[in-house]
């Protein structure tokens, strides 16, 4: 362990890249029923991409807030924090209230399918009032909506870890790892459904271990092991053990490897973070910072910096592929999960996904004062339409994606009929439930122009 790092890069790409990559899992794995769900990484392994988003949230979270902490002290750095907060706190509502609209809209318009039913909201719209004032206190948290309270609570956290690792850097994650162990020991949890004793998904006792571990190589509390062939060797052998333990087709089939799995649930539980989910993890982790750095010149190619493009924006991001992920399982509900059908519309939504990073970059670039200074006429054109630049920047291949991407939410609209379907469909498009996976997400915000993120 080493003591708090002051000197971090501005920019981490490798961290934007699995954060980018992290986003297209999940909503790969949060379109309904989607037959691709079966063939992703999260399938053949202990760990998701929930863990991918938790950690490196944390080793964010560490750069921009151990800066601000640094250079402006606890206190005001502790406001910073509940800023963020306010921010996650309100993503969480508004991602809430887009989806029962989705949901009643697509009840309404499409038919054969109850939408509300599928994500579990019919306690909503059958006791509204209770509902909602439930769902402000953070005491109704629907499966597919635990992720930004979790992180919410988490991050309230980190004043006091690093106000421990300013006595010794071993503190900040010595009382992660007590809080972590009582709450398998004491069954800490809170609860989610007000009319049942259902606790969050992800219990924020348990994950906030995992954040914190990112936290402390993200703020040189940790180091990274050094590369060695053995090291490697053995997070390799466990991470092709973990294969054939991981995917439920195999294991269900042989009985010997069911038997395994059996005894092995309670230490791959996802809602508490099991240690086997964790290791699994951290194995992966070291491979992939391996790879990475043997190959780094790689991410500098057109697809890679899409990606990355979109770990910058994972906050936004991650809103807009929750909803569009249930707007896609719409798609696939009336067109069929023929192949073409599948591949189409999980292409044309990641598609969607990095044309809106590119746009939501373009304006983080604050476009407007390129153009201050030039000719009224030059002017008003030019805050209608991104610049030359700017297009060349998002690429022509991506822009291809973006057209492309369009089409799978068109079918819905002869459905809709009118405006408002028109405009819910135009809008942002886990539970669970048969068909679903359970990755997860967080994002930042840029600090000064060093483009460094307050985490999710």
């Amino acid at each position: 362990m080493g003591t708090p790092n002051s000197t971090v890069p501005s920019r981490n790409v490798r961290l934007d890249f699995f954060r980018g990559v992290a986003l297209m899992i999940i909503f790969v794995n949060h379109i309904p029923f989607n037959p691709l769900y079966f063939y992703t990484p999260s399938r053949f392994g202990f760990s998701d991409a929930a863990e991918i988003f938790v950690f490196l949230s944390g080793f964010a979270a560490a750069l921009a807030y151990g800066r601000c902490f640094d250079r402006a002290g606890m206190w005001l750095g502790t406001l910073r924090i509940l800023r963020r907060c306010g921010q996650i706190y309100v993503s969480h509502l508004a991602l809430f209230f887009v989806l029962a609209a989705i949901c009643a809209f697509g009840n309404r318009w499409l038919g054969g399918e109850d939408y509300i039913h599928r994500l579990y909201l019919r306690y909503f719209f059958e006791s509204t009032p209770e509902a909602i004032a439930a769902l402000f206190s953070l005491r109704y948290v629907p499966n597919f909506f635990d992720i930004l309270p979790m992180y919410f609570v988490i991050l309230l956290w980190v004043p006091l870890a690093w106000s421990l690792s300013q006595r010794h850097a071993a503190l900040g994650l010595g009382v992660s790892l007590l809080v972590y162990l009582g709450a398998w020991h004491f069954g800490w949890e809170l609860p989610a459904e007000p009319a049942g004793d259902r606790p969050w998904f992800f219990n924020p006792f348990a994950w906030q271990l995992l954040f914190f571990t990112g936290f402390g190589f993200g703020a040189g509390w940790l180091r990274v092991p050094r590369a060695s062939r053995g090291l490697t060797a053995l997070c390799l052998a466990f991470v092709l053990v973990s294969i054939p333990l991981g995917h439920e087709p195999t294991y269900q089939r042989v009985a010997f490897l069911g038997a395994v799995r059996a005894h092995l649930e309670p230490w791959v539980d996802k809602s508490h973070l099991g240690l086997l989910r964790l290791a699994h993890f951290l194995a992966l982790a070291y491979l992939m910072n391996r790879l990475s750095s043997w190959k780094a010149h790689r991410l500098d190619s057109s697809l890679p910096r899409w990606i990355a493009r979109m770990g910058r924006q994972s906050l936004p991001l991650f809103l807009f592929s929750m909803a569009l992920s249930y707007l896609a399982g719409m798609a696939l509900d009336w067109s069929g999960r023929d192949a073409f059908d599948v591949a189409w519309v999980n292409l044309a939504g990641l598609g969607l996904m990095l044309g809106v990073a590119g746009v939501l970059e373009w304006l983080d670039s604050k476009p407007w004062r390129a153009v201050a200074g030039a000719p009224a006429a030059d002017r008003s054109a030019s805050l209608l339409l991104p610049t030359r630049s700017a297009l060349l920047n998002v690429g022509v291949g991506q822009a291809a994606l973006v057209f492309l991407a369009a089409s799978p939410l068109l079918i819905l609209l002869p459905e809709l009929g009118d405006s408002a379907g028109v405009s819910l469909v135009a809008s942002v498009g886990q539970a669970d439930g048969v068909g679903y996976g359970h990755d997860v997400i967080d994002q930042p915000k840029g600090e000064e122009r060093i483009e460094w993120q307050d985490g999710i």
